[in-house]
């Protein structure tokens, strides 16, 4: 029997959740210990995203004040603008900080939902109430040290946000939301609205302030991606071969991976059509494993068809390589 304490715990959510037709909850066994699955992975990452966020709010706060606010540098986005504005009208950086964003925080809520504005709203708030209230010591003044390392924590502060559900700077919601209306990416929206920003730069403050700034600007996003993908940039790799066993053996058994073999009902390629039936093989390997791959498949098929397409994330499965016997 579910011990009474888990019972207590999600008697909330079933009432919310689930109701039979007379209107009084479930109260089987099943549904009890499915409610509580959902509670404790909702709560897992909850804390996970909170912590992220805290972090990023700190990392982006200390790239504010340790390295680029007394240096007079920027960043593209609504930071930049943010750090523009403050070192032209001596405006406090926290104050700006919430009012550039506010309107992002307001298409996030149209474009993207209620729950990612919330978040994004507290994560903001949040970078404003830290730049406001803790100190954080000018770690240099050497104009490409300012740059590299700002850009890198402010950078770091940035993708954390992102891991943990929110955004610190608004410039994306702004892209997204443009590119559904338009032909031009998200990236295509980001690189323009950076380009004005730094083009302002070198007018109003001087042509070195934006050079410096655009570099960065490159390691903050450098810093972002890193975050994002991860050290290891994993790719995905289709193979189409009629000596897929073999294949798929070699896989498990030789590079320790995972894989998924679908059924193909024909095709057409260099030799013409192929009426016949055969398997498709798709992995997921590191960038250093391709070069063994794709030589280990030469070895048993050079006629062999591969696919490969880089992998922003993944999630479940057997992606981390298994220990070979």
């Amino acid at each position: 029997m579910t011990p009474f304490w888990r019972q207590v715990a999600i008697q909330s959510t079933l009432k919310r959740k689930s109701k039979n037709s007379d209107g009084k909850p479930p109260q089987s066994d099943y549904q009890l210990a499915k409610a509580y699955r959902e509670f404790v992975i909702t709560v897992k990452r909850r804390v996970r995203d909170f912590f992220l966020i805290t972090a990023g709010i700190f990392s982006a706060s200390f790239g504010f004040k340790g390295f680029l606010l007394t240096n007079h540098f920027i960043d593209g986005g609504a930071t930049g603008i943010s750090l523009l504005i403050s070192a032209l009208t001596k405006i406090e950086l926290y104050i700006l900080i919430i009012c550039i964003n506010l309107p992002f925080v307001i298409l996030g809520f149209k474009v993207l939902g209620k729950g990612f504005a919330v978040t994004t709203a507290l994560a903001i708030s949040g970078l404003a109430l830290c730049v406001a209230t803790v100190e954080f010591p000018n770690v240099t003044n050497d104009n490409l040290l300012v740059a590299i390392f700002g850009g890198f924590f402010l950078g770091a502060g940035i993708g954390l946000t992102i891991r943990g559900g929110g955004v610190i700077d608004g410039t994306e919601i702004l892209a997204i939301s443009l590119s559904r209306k338009r032909s031009l990416s998200v990236g295509d929206f980001i690189l323009i609205f950076n380009i004005i920003i730094f083009s302002v730069a070198s007018f109003l403050l001087s042509i070195e302030v934006a050079l410096y700034s655009i570099l960065t600007y490159l390691s903050a996003s450098k810093t972002v991606d890193f975050i994002l993908e991860g050290i290891e940039e994993f790719t995905g790799v289709t193979i189409i071969s009629v000596h897929s066993d073999e294949i798929a053996d070699m896989i498990k058994n030789k590079l320790g991976r995972g894989l998924t073999i679908y059924a193909g009902k024909k095709g057409f390629g260099r030799r013409g059509e192929n009426p016949s039936a055969s398997e498709i093989i798709f992995t997921v390997v590191t960038r250093l494993e391709i070069s063994r791959l794709t030589g280990e498949v030469e070895k048993i098929d050079p006629n062999a068809f591969i696919v490969m397409q880089s992998i922003r994330d993944t999630h479940g499965g057997m992606v981390k390589k298994r220990p070979l016997k």
